[in-house]
């Protein structure tokens, strides 16, 4: 699988709440972030709880102003994120979702 974010590369994450395991933070879902590097390939926690196949998928690096996440603070909070749980402020823009800079 090819990486599909660089550095730099302003993205979302998926508003999930699914009745599984997820390494999605609750706090960090639905949030505007930058990639700040790629971590490489590794399967995807999620499947593997539960016993479902899962080939490696890249996992990034992304930075959130800790304000958007929190209401509060202004320092940066970085958390590693799967591709799957990732989507592009460009596709944001063709599905009409309205994204704003802090």
């Amino acid at each position: 699988m090819t990486e599909r974010f660089r550095a730099g590369s302003r993205v979302r994450t998926r508003r999930v709440d699914p009745p599984h395991h997820t390494r999605l933070p609750r706090y960090a879902r639905g949030a505007v972030g930058t990639i700040v590097e790629s971590q490489g390939l590794h399967p995807l926690p999620d499947d593997r709880s539960r016993d479902l196949p899962c080939e490696p998928m890249p996992v990034y690096t992304v930075r959130f102003a800790a304000g958007d996440l929190f209401a509060e603070g202004e320092h940066a909070v970085t958390v590693d994120i799967w591709e799957t749980h990732l989507t592009s402020i460009d596709d944001d823009a063709d599905e009409g979702v309205k994204t704003h800079e802090r």
